[in-house]
C-alpha cells in the first residue's frame, strides 16, 4: 500500500545518503549555471593552465554549490521533490526521466 502523504513515506538508506544528494547536485548546478558556464569558458581558454588559471572561478563555483549542499532547507525541497517522483513512479511504472521526454511530433 502507497502512502499518500509524503512526510509517511520511509526512505532507504540509499535514498537519502546517494539518491536525494544527487538530485541536489544536480539542481546546485542549475542554480549556479552562471558560476559553471564561468569555469568552463575559463577552462577552455586556458588548456593546460587551468589548474593555475581558473582559481577565482573554480572557488567562486565550490562557494556556490556548498552553500546548497549544505543548506537543510534546500536538502529538504530535494527530498520532497524526490518522494513526488518516486510516488508517482510507483503510481504509473513510467521513470521521470521518460516522463519530461517530449512526445515524437509525428504521432
Amino acid at each position: 500500500m502507497a502512502a499518500t502523504n509524503t512526510e509517511e513515506t520511509h526512505l532507504r538508506h540509499v535514498e537519502t545518503d546517494v539518491l536525494i544528494p544527487k538530485l541536489m547536485r544536480e539542481k546546485a548546478k542549475e542554480l549556479c549555471d552562471e558560476k559553471v558556464q564561468a569555469f568552463n569558458a575559463c577552462c577552455k581558454e586556458s588548456g593546460f593552465f587551468m589548474v593555475f588559471k581558473c582559481r577565482e572561478e573554480n572557488s567562486a563555483l565550490k562557494a556556490c554549490l556548498t552553500q546548497y549542499y549544505k543548506d537543510p532547507v534546500f536538502f529538504e525541497q530535494c527530498k520532497q521533490e524526490y518522494i513526488q517522483e518516486k510516488m508517482e513512479f510507483e503510481r504509473t511504472g513510467v521513470p521521470s526521466k521518460n516522463r519530461k521526454q517530449k512526445l515524437p511530433t509525428s504521432m
